[in-house]
């Protein structure tokens, strides 16, 4: 993983290719090892994983350019799981990669901006779907869901959302490849320009740019690696990508819970474990609001125990069950296609036990969350192993 930033003299493809070959050389293998590649980007052109090809080795394997909204990463793992659980691979790379700069990502379109259907019937576009506060922009949206949360929960308010900023960016201090490593009091916090209450300017995550890749194995292929690599190999239990089911909310108010809820139970199924068995999670917290309903979306609280789980000081790094101790989107960065591999990186290196001053020591189950509005929520599921498991 690159450390998330802004790189004015680089382009994505240096990004890419820089976190490429740092895994190759992480895993001691090189891409002609590779049986395909998935490369995910939100923003760059159709083809980019054949032209990333170009400066990582031209091998001829298969490549699939993905493409998921905030979920691109993830799904770029998923794509190469995939292939080697179909058999058609033995090995293979995800990397996902953004260059974001400063990039107002976050504004929606004016309602003038938009285009819509001419009373002649004529096709335009379709109209973007308005929350219930009127507002398409992200930080309007995931406001909605969490004052939604609070309303129909006690023990949440303005205080609670501040909190899992708090945590954030204190545990983002211990991270060198985060993008902002700074603390913030409570009072800074809360205190800071309101984007859309209560997500305030540093309950808010960055844009920038970074690259994250990773390379997955099939059980038969890493019994023949140096045993090295087989002790530092991390097993995916579960890979889990799911999209919105019809709700009848859904329809004014883009629906950020139950694609994670239903995603949840299925990673947890799938790995033959609970929340009870994580030790430490990677969640989707592109505002703080996110991150609280997430908590119980995830099955880490009660329901409705949001609230109380932040308050409790369960999720900080030195609590029961430490969630974005990487310093989460809001601190460590958010480039779209690279985050969902990044959260993979986080919990991989954890698991490994190579984390120096933020390591979560004895962590043996770690979970990786994204959502993308649009919709799609990832989930994979990471325990370490101590001998050859499937990719």
């Amino acid at each position: 993983m690159t450390r998330f930033a802004r790189y004015p003299e680089l382009d994505a493809f240096d990004l890419a290719s820089q976190a490429c070959l740092d895994a190759f050389a992480d895993g001691g293998v090189g891409i002609h090892d590779m049986d395909v590649l998935a490369a995910g980007s939100l923003f760059q052109p159709p083809g980019f994983g054949q032209r990333l090809q170009k400066q990582i080795g031209q091998t001829g394997i298969p490549v699939y350019n993905v493409t998921n909204a905030c979920a691109t990463g993830a799904t770029a793992i998923r794509v190469a799981y995939m292939s080697i659980k179909a058999g058609e691979a033995q090995m293979g790379l995800a990397v996902g990669v953004e260059q974001m700069g400063k990039m107002g990502l976050l504004a929606g379109k004016s309602r003038s901006e938009r285009k819509v259907f001419e009373p002649t019937g004529r096709y335009e576009a379709v109209t973007s779907i308005d929350g219930i506060l009127g507002t398409e922009t992200m930080p309007g949206v995931f406001a909605q869901a969490g004052t939604g949360y609070a309303y129909e929960n006690e023990g949440v308010g303005f205080e609670q959302f501040a909190k899992v900023a708090y945590k954030n960016h204190l545990h983002s201090t211990l991270n060198p490849l985060a993008q902002y490593q700074k603390e913030f009091s409570l009072e800074q916090i809360m205190g800071s320009p309101v984007q859309s209450y209560p997500n305030t300017t540093l309950m808010c995550c960055p844009t920038g740019d970074g690259a994250a890749a990773v390379v997955l194995v099939s059980e038969e292929r890493l019994r023949s690696l140096p045993a090295e690599a087989q002790q530092r190999a991390v097993k995916i239990s579960a890979s889990v990508l799911t999209s919105d089911p019809w709700v009848e909310s859904g329809q004014v108010q883009p629906d950020v819970n139950t694609l994670t809820r239903s995603a949840a139970a299925q990673a947890y199924e799938a790995a033959g474990i609970g929340p009870e068995d994580l030790d430490l999670v990677e969640l989707h917290d592109c505002f703080a609001t996110a991150e609280l309903i997430h908590y119980d979306n995830l099955g880490l609280c009660e329901p409705g125990g949001a609230g109380d789980f932040i308050d409790s000081g369960a999720p900080f790094r030195d609590g029961r069950l430490p969630v974005n101790v990487s310093g989460g989107l809001i601190s460590k960065g958010h480039p779209i296609g690279a985050t969902g591999v990044a959260n993979v990186y986080e919990v991989a290196t954890h698991l490994r036990g190579e984390a120096g001053d933020r390591q979560i020591e004895g962590a043996r189950v770690g979970l990786a969350h994204v959502i993308g509005l649009g919709s799609a929520c990832g989930i994979h599921i990471l325990e370490k192993a101590s001998r050859p498991q499937a990719a």
